[in-house]
């Protein structure tokens, strides 16, 4: 799956998608792949604040458990409540209906130290020894 132009990836492998000053966090559509069935995901509240490369939640697969960090600054403005009982969305749709949360931005120019889909690509490549 190419990854989509209009997102920016950080180097744990969550994607931020930009719209009008929210941001949608999820994880790469490889992370999904490296981690296999997902059958867990734990997210923080609505209203609570995220810091750039800080854990928000946990995720855990049929073969690992690992941590989510926040590409980004800002509150938590909605979580995905979907995952709850659907956490396959995350294998299924990762840059779709598998999003994670929404967060208002607080310091927009972290975005600009966050990975392009071309660069997140081959920073991938590199990664699995391509």
């Amino acid at each position: 799956m190419k990854q989509p132009e209009d997102n920016r990836y950080a180097k744990s492998h969550e994607y931020v998608h930009v719209e009008g000053g929210i941001a949608t966090v999820g994880i790469s559509d490889y992370a999904q792949k490296e981690l296999g069935d997902v059958v867990f995901v734990e997210l923080p509240q609505v209203g609570s604040q995220v810091e750039a490369n800080e854990e928000f939640g946990n995720i855990e697969s049929v073969k690992a458990a690992s941590e989510l960090f926040s590409p980004v600054t800002g509150e938590v403005v909605e979580i995905n409540e979907e995952l709850a009982s659907r956490p396959e969305l995350v294998n299924t749709d990762p840059y779709g209906d598998g999003w994670m949360l929404r967060v208002k931005l607080t310091s927009p120019e972290e975005l600009d130290v966050l990975m392009t889909a071309e660069e997140y690509e081959e920073y991938v490549e590199k990664e699995a020894g391509k």
